[in-house]
């Protein structure tokens, strides 16, 4: 937004690169909202560290006398759904509570319900998908119980993080149903382009306050000592 600072990522100074996004939970998401706007947030956070595990665990399934293809698989994982799930999935959350816009609704319940349906997939564990889930995990106990009982980790923590996206989704649906949102409005705004970066809820009512308020009519001008008394 103009005026304000990107401050997300933080980043060292030392690094020649400059933050990309502009969040503050407390400046931007109405009170009402500020607590669950955060657990999605801190959901995201916990599905980077379960990417993060299950690359570990990987490693050791693939020492083991496991493929390597699962190791590489879960670093490109690693990689990949770190930063374009905070873009693809939070920040559209995060301008849909901070605006009421419903086309960032939309785009968070599509791209999450996928995220969904794939963490799903990466918790059971299919094999070549480089996931240690709970499928690959209890296989490989017959070749080798300490590696298994790491990839029991990332089995955990991915149906963990299933389970809260599920919930996390149902809250969000919720919240949008009742606050009038609809897939006209979402036509709407991605037809004026307001979708890349809705107003704030305060910028919305800021604007229509200055645009509503009457003007006060002139005080008219009496010719020749109309101001004095007889």
């Amino acid at each position: 937004m103009s005026g304000k600072e990107n401050n997300f990522p933080p980043l060292p100074k030392f690094i020649p690169l400059k933050p990309c996004f502009y969040q503050n939970f407390s400046d931007e998401i109405p009170i009402e909202h500020q607590v669950l706007v955060k657990r999605i947030y801190r959901l995201w956070i916990f599905y980077c560290a379960t990417l993060a595990v299950n690359l570990v665990a990987c490693l050791a399934w693939w020492i083991s006398g496991g493929s390597g293809a699962n190791f590489g698989l879960a670093f490109v994982w690693l990689l990949l759904f770190s930063p374009c799930s905070y873009v693809c999935w939070f920040r559209p959350a995060y301008k849909a509570f901070r605006a009421n816009s419903s086309f960032n609704f939309m785009a968070f319940f599509f791209i999450f319900g996928a995220q969904f349906v794939l963490t799903v997939i990466q918790a059971v564990g299919l094999s070549g998908w480089g996931a240690c889930g709970w499928l690959a995990a209890i296989s490989f106990f017959q070749t080798s119980v300490g590696a298994a009982v790491v990839m029991l980790l990332p089995a955990i923590m991915f149906s963990v993080s299933a389970a809260m996206m599920a919930v996390a989704i149902m809250k969000v649906h919720s919240i949008y149903r009742g606050a009038g949102g609809s897939v006209q409005k979402a036509q709407t705004e991605w037809s004026t382009g307001t979708w890349r970066n809705p107003p704030s809820r305060e910028a919305q009512y800021n604007n229509f306050s200055g645009n509503s308020l009457p003007e006060y009519p002139t005080v008219p001008n009496y010719p020749g000592g109309g101001s004095q008394w007889p």
